[in-house]
């Protein structure tokens, strides 16, 4: 059917990367872009607050990057690295010593940041810089002391700009993915920001995530330490058995409230979207697809600061969920659901990490019901027949995608939010904000 093509093709992966102009690394004479800084920007003293990190999954070698002290015992690396890792350790660039990562404090998703406390280690914190950075403002990147020197590499920002959706400054530095978590430095030794690169094919972006960014994330670090096994899709039994007991959710939105019951059968699900809830991973995102009489759906972290052209709704939060079909629920007008990627790039249906969408629907005709039958091979019972021509729902999605809740109140909302104008890609013509998804208890 026309609407379960175009829920399933809102997850097809896009790319968004582009070329980045590159800073020269060859420092083999005087006129290259990118060589020794003078001997007045020093960065030598900085070196023991910039480390390398590795991280494992027991003892399998994951990834490797980098990343640097925020204050004496908070540093900060690119989530990225940790996803699905349960342990890691780091190296600082001023020695051979490595030391275990104790733990997270908080966790940026979007901008792929987590704060971190490593075991027996403190170091001076960098300054980081958050005012204004003109274009060609020059940028540096350090390397381990090679002998008695520092290597420097010199570069230039570029522009600020938005990639995959989020706000970075694009710079000529080169960051290879095993420096990915670099800081970048102006010539003030302040840190201008979190050095990335974004690759899209053949094509690289060098990016700095803003210190503005990291900033902020410092001041919302969480309390108690949690294991790095914590980044991935799964809680501890013990934080699960306190989400059987929650209420529910209210989703916040400029047009209005709206609120949900989580299935405690589907816990899974339910610990999944309350962890992301707790880290304030929805807050700002758009209702990116409105699609009319069928759902409404949000959750893609690259919505947050998207632009009104950008082509939205392909980032999740670096992982898939199993599928989980329960016969139970159907897509009864109110359900919430999981979107995904179709079956020629998902045979197993997984599930996207974060987005959800909330059925509107329209009501059907026995005719149309029989006709969905007999192109999906389904049966509707008799119960989903007396709904889905009484009530209505999105019958065309019954048996391929995981239902976890439904909404209680606040359809009027939801369906507000469906007769909005969209344009060909179903995104809204004015951005309409999920503000933020705050726990019933």
């Amino acid at each position: 059917m026309r609407q379960f093509l175009i829920l399933t093709l809102a997850l097809v992966l896009a790319s968004c990367g582009g070329s980045g102009k590159q800073g020269n690394t060859s420092g083999k004479n005087k006129n290259t872009t990118e060589k020794k800084a003078p001997e007045k920007v020093s960065f030598g003293s900085l070196l023991p607050s910039i480390f390398s990190v590795t991280t494992y999954d027991g003892k399998r070698r994951l990834e490797q990057g980098m990343g640097f002290f925020l204050n004496d015992s908070v540093a900060v690396s690119p989530y990225s690295l940790f996803g699905n890792s349960n342990r890691a350790e780091v190296q600082p660039l001023d020695g051979n010593a490595t030391y275990e990562v104790a733990g997270f404090l908080a966790v940026d998703r979007i901008n792929d940041l987590v704060l971190l406390k490593i075991k027996n280690l403190h170091r001076p914190g960098l300054k980081l810089y958050t005012g204004h950075v003109p274009r060609g403002a020059l940028t540096y990147v350090v390397s381990p002391i090679r002998g008695k020197t520092v290597p420097i590499g010199k570069g230039k920002m570029l522009e600020k700009s938005t990639i995959q959706g989020n706000n970075v400054f694009r710079i000529s530095n080169i960051i290879y993915s095993s420096t990915n978590g670099r800081p970048v430095f102006l010539n003030n030794r302040k840190v201008l920001g979190v050095g990335k690169m974004y690759s899209a094919g053949i094509d690289q972006d060098y990016v700095a995530v803003p210190a503005e960014v990291v900033a902020k994330l410092l001041e919302k670090q969480n309390e108690p330490l949690k294991p790095l096994s914590r980044l991935g899709g799964k809680v501890p039994p013990e934080v699960s058995a306190a989400n059987a007991k929650i209420k529910g959710v209210l989703v916040e939105t400029d047009y209005g409230n709206i609120t949900i019951r989580l299935f405690n059968n589907m816990p899974l699900y339910r610990d999944n979207f309350l962890k992301l809830v707790r880290e304030h991973y929805y807050d700002s995102l758009l209702w990116h697809r409105v699609i009319a009489k069928f759902v409404i759906q949000t959750g893609a972290a690259d919505t947050r600061h998207a632009e009104p052209d950008d082509m939205v709704g392909w980032k999740g939060p670096g992982y898939t969920l199993p599928a989980n079909i329960n016969p139970k629920y159907f897509h009864r007008r109110g359900m919430v659901g999981v979107p995904r990627l179709p079956d020629r790039q998902n045979r197993f249906k997984r599930s996207d990490g974060s987005q959800f969408y909330i059925v509107v629907g329209r009501t059907y005709s026995d005719k149309e019901l029989d006709d969905i039958e007999k192109e999906n091979h389904i049966k509707f019972s008799p119960e989903q027949r007396h709904v889905y021509k009484t009530i209505g729902g999105a019958p065309t999605l019954d048996g391929e995608y995981t239902i976890f809740g439904e909404v209680t109140s606040g359809m009027n909302v939801a369906d507000k939010i469906d007769t909005v104008s969209v344009n060909k890609y179903y995104r809204p013509l004015r951005d309409i904000r999920v503000k933020r998804i705050r726990i019933l208890k």
